[in-house]
């Protein structure tokens, strides 16, 4: 590598380098991130904290079908069992789950509970395609 090293005051300030090497320490950088980030999230599902969701979930909330309906299906839940576990009615989780309703945050905040997602999950994709 070759790189020319500018002082200031005797100490370096600035280290100037080809273009091409910058994009090589750039890449191998990047590399040392994907693996870092891979070895965090392998961690984080040993230890339960993070999840791997099917490909079927994913589908179904990327065709738009109601997120609520989705995350109690693919939990194994009726309306009525999840209904009873976060304390509303089962009216209200059909409500959400037809668009009817959108429910309150401290009721989706207690759905989410029981479903064990974040409160975001059961927003409409475009409700959180802002973010």
């Amino acid at each position: 590598m070759s790189v020319q090293i500018i002082e200031k005051d005797g100490a370096p300030e600035w280290a100037v380098l080809p273009y091409a090497e910058y994009e090589r320490l750039l890449a191998r950088l990047e590399d040392v991130q994907d693996r870092e980030d891979a070895t965090a999230i392998r961690t984080a599902l040993k230890q339960g904290d993070e999840e791997l969701v099917p490909a079927a979930v994913a589908d179904r909330l990327m065709r738009g079908e109601p997120p609520l309906r989705v995350w109690r299906e693919h939990r194994g839940m009726s309306q009525q069992r999840l209904a009873e576990a976060a304390g509303v009615s089962q009216a209200m989780v059909t409500m959400i789950e037809t668009g009817r309703r959108t429910g309150q945050v401290s009721t989706l905040r207690r759905l989410a509970g029981v479903l064990d997602v974040d409160m975001e999950e059961l927003l409409p994709m475009d409700e959180t395609a802002a973010d």
